[in-house]
């Protein structure tokens, strides 16, 4: 065992990111005994997986983590990826947060006594409850199509992307039009490089409208705060892919048609890949992008019938008009042909949630909860898209799924003591462990 670890915790949080650290704030606040478990270091995945250029896609003013909004100079801007960190990594200090830096937890199972062991390479732990604040997204999800790509092309997923001076000379290719593949695919452009880009169905939205950044307007709206089980869609919104726009150089539109009439090569959706590095595309590029545009001038609509049921005085908007239309269907591609030398997957990430040996998963391997209470007593979930809201995956709402989980989890705590508090008086068994702050 790790001369900094205890043998016992009352609570392990798995991850030292944004949302466990909310959580580990809210435990503190309630003098919870409790340890963060990060086996890589504080805001691991926004100093690692991001690109250069990379920053927030929601304004500062969203920032709303426990006692600790954005205080910088620019409420309306963008962080980059750097002040990003570096918020983060100034909360921990803010909280004192007991974090211990590489550790991995392996294996988290049920022991006998009700209690949960943690395996880990430093020894095993054991918690009376664990809330993992992993997110979910584990691993990087490249399709199997990329085993028939020529070995002459680079390829690297969206999380291992920086600059465009990265990628070797030549064509580009990003397969993804979600946040990430949309903003690398903006950012080569930007720099000059030849770039073809597949595009999905993810949806966009305006950056400013009527006045107002869009996502003031769906504050205002409520839509960070719709829980899941009133969304129209329920459940199924949580596999959505986000809209796509950007906050760099102030914020702005992301109008693949611009792009496409600049000279970016658009492709329907990747369906293959055949002899020779012949790459096959989905007859769906019209209707996609259709799609996103219908989505945006939907955000708008949104906002034009809050404005008029407020009688809220602001400057007239325009709903998006298409700029660019796709010409004939395109089927299929040669790299070679096309001068691709390497290849961007925007493809997403996997969960990966076999460490946990607890029956808390559907049939598709997604954890079963609601509002980040597993249907195993003491286990939480927190971070994922969806949790509650909208605002749970992102800086705005992070803090309210934080509190939630510790008060049932100081209740359930609670319950455990007054339970062996009774054994106690009748087997003579020792007094439970204290549910006081740290030792």
């Amino acid at each position: 065992m790790d001369a900094t670890l205890k043998t016992h915790y009352d609570v392990v949080i798995v991850g030292a990111g944004q949302a466990g650290l909310s959580v580990s704030a809210s435990l503190s606040a309630r003098g919870i005994n409790h340890v963060l478990l990060e086996k890589n270091t504080i805001a691991h995945s926004w100093r690692t997986q991001r690109w250069d250029s990379f920053c927030l896609v929601t304004p500062n003013w969203q920032c709303q983590l426990r006692e600790f909004p954005y205080a910088g100079p620019e409420p309306e801007g963008f962080m980059p990826r750097d002040e990003i960190v570096s918020y983060i990594e100034a909360f921990a200090d803010h909280i004192k947060a007991p974090v211990k830096t590489g550790i991995a937890v392996d294996l988290i199972s049920k022991r006998d006594d009700g209690t949960f062991s943690l395996a880990t390479k430093q020894g095993h732990i054991s918690a009376d409850a664990v809330v993992l604040a992993v997110s979910g997204y584990h691993k990087p999800n490249i399709p199997k199509a990329a085993d028939l790509i020529p070995t002459s092309i680079t390829q690297i997923h969206s999380s291992t992307y920086r600059s465009p001076d990265q990628m070797p000379p030549g064509s580009v290719l990003v397969v993804g039009s979600g946040q990430s593949g949309c903003q690398i695919a903006e950012d080569l452009h930007l720099a000059g490089r030849n770039v073809h880009l597949v595009v999905g169905s993810a949806p966009r939205c305006p950056r400013v409208y009527r006045g107002r950044d869009s996502v003031a307007w769906l504050a205002d709206l409520g839509q960070y705060d719709l829980p899941v089980d009133q969304h129209p869609k329920k459940e199924g919104v949580r596999r959505q892919a986000n809209h796509y726009l950007t906050g760099r150089d102030g914020g702005r539109d992301i109008d693949l048609r611009r792009f496409a009439s600049e000279g970016m090569q658009l492709h329907g959706r990747l369906t293959g890949v055949g002899p020779d590095g012949i790459l096959q595309f989905a007859d769906d590029l019209r209707a996609n992008l259709d799609n996103a545009d219908n989505v945006y001038n939907g955000i708008c609509g949104l906002i034009d019938k809050y404005i008029a049921d407020n009688n809220l005085n602001a400057p007239e908007g325009l709903h998006y008009e298409p700029v660019w239309q796709p010409a004939d269907y395109l089927s299929s591609l040669s790299l070679a042909d096309a001068g691709i030398t390497s290849i961007i997957w925007a493809t997403g990430f996997q969960s990966d949630w076999s460490f946990v040996d607890l029956p808390i998963f559907d049939d598709s391997n997604y954890p079963i909860h609601v509002r980040g209470i597993t249907p195993q007593k003491g286990l939480y979930l927190i971070g994922l898209p969806w949790l509650y809201t909208w605002g749970s995956g992102r800086f705005v709402g992070i803090a309210r799924d934080a509190e939630h989980i510790a008060a049932h989890l100081v209740d359930n705590l609670t319950d455990n003591v007054a339970t062996h508090s009774q054994d106690n008086a009748t087997t003579s068994r020792a007094t439970p462990r204290s549910l006081n702050a740290a030792e």
